[in-house]
């Protein structure tokens, strides 16, 4: 069974400041994911990116098994519909 979610070493930065670094999740289908922890630790941003709102600076998210960066507008469309 493929994953819903599936992000695997996401780098995001913001000028000097790492919001992310080689971040690594999966979320089969149907499951509950939680993403805990304190302010700054960039929980915000990999939901960002796997929403396609931001582009990570290295490493692969997917949504429904489609690249949220390459397919971004059909991967938006999946995780809405």
């Amino acid at each position: 069974m493929e994953d819903a979610i599936r992000a695997e070493g996401l780098v995001k930065r913001f000028g000097k400041t790492t919001a992310l670094d080689g971040v690594a999740l999966a979320a089969r289908p149907g499951t509950v994911l939680a993403l805990l922890g304190p302010n700054g630790a960039g929980k915000t941003t990999a939901i960002r990116i796997l929403a396609t709102l931001l582009r990570p600076d290295a490493g692969t998210a997917r949504v429904c098994g489609l690249d949220a960066v390459r397919d971004a507008a059909r991967a938006s469309a999946a995780r809405s519909g």
